[in-house]
């Protein structure tokens, strides 16, 4: 924990959005002293059946910075999502600020871009992003002073951001009594996330954590906000002092038992081009592609 420039005197408003379609929670993170803020893990809206997109969640962030006079400083995402599309890009067109992801998203870039054949024409450089953050980088919103850890294992491009007393951890952890993320997608590891959740469990006791997925186990309210004490004493996969290898056996035999998320397919080709569909053809149109037996 000494390693981490952790400032619990620093209090940001932290307020959650939930989405119901993909069980997703974004999240606007505000400094009370300046109005600024940073938008994690936004939502577009879309209908695999149809193709077609809508931006009701992304107007509802939007919504809430303008009826409070917010001023986005930020609009980061905690990963490459396999779940839900990004709405970063319209987001970024109606209230600025700079898109940022772990460095890492190159390696996920490139695995992603050979199983959907993308060609020389993608760009697997991160040069889609404004910022690359790297394990222990720094940013700040407003007076508010942020710092990022590197948490691979659900993906190599896995960041949790930690912003006074709060920790946006993005999929590594959900709800205590939801465990933690799968780690079969193409370049994770059961065992690095076991010791990526590790170091974020290393942070304060008292630290508030906000979690990117809940999905309500055992019929409760959706829920998402716990700390740090909680997922040591009380979360099912790692809490109580589990060990590295027990972890590691639950979670790849629980992980051969799970399918594919509905939206993993249009989710990876558009978040890895931070929120942009692929570029459109000579009519104008754009195509995802449904690689056979890829995933």
């Amino acid at each position: 924990m000494d390693q981490w420039p952790v400032k619990l005197e620093q209090k940001p408003d932290v307020t959650g959005f939930f989405d119901e379609a993909t069980n997703t929670i974004s999240y606007c993170v505000e400094d009370p002293a300046s109005k600024a803020c940073a938008l994690y893990d936004s939502v577009l809206d879309f209908d695999f059946a149809s193709g077609r997109t809508s931006k009701k969640s992304a107007d509802e962030l939007i919504a809430f910075v303008k009826d409070n006079d917010l001023i986005v400083e930020w609009i980061i995402e905690t990963h490459v999502h396999a779940d839900h599309l990004s709405a970063a890009p319209y987001l970024q067109e109606k209230l600025g600020g700079k898109l940022g992801i772990g460095a890492r998203v190159i390696e996920v870039q490139d695995i992603f871009g050979k199983i959907f054949n993308e060609g020389t024409e993608f760009q697997r450089d991160g040069s889609q992003f404004d910022a690359l953050f790297e394990d222990g980088d720094t940013y700040s919103i407003g007076g508010l002073d942020a710092f990022v850890m590197a948490t691979p294992g659900h993906t190599p491009a896995c960041m949790a951001h930690v912003i006074g007393d709060a920790i946006i951890v993005g999929d590594t952890l959900f709800m205590p009594d939801g465990g933690s993320a799968r780690a079969d997608f193409p370049g994770g590891d059961a065992r690095t996330l076991y010791r990526s959740i590790m170091k974020v469990l290393s942070l304060p006791r008292e630290m508030r954590m906000f979690i990117c997925h809940d999905y309500g186990p055992g019929g409760r309210d959706i829920a998402w906000e716990t700390t740090i004490g909680e997922q040591l004493n009380d979360n099912i996969h790692v809490g109580g002092g589990r060990s590295e290898d027990d972890y590691v056996t639950m979670r790849t035999e629980r992980d051969a038992q799970l399918s594919m998320p509905k939206l993993i397919i249009p989710s990876v080709q558009v978040n890895m081009r931070a929120g942009e569909m692929p570029e459109p053809d000579e009519s104008g149109r754009r195509y995802l592609k449904v690689p056979v037996d890829g995933l």
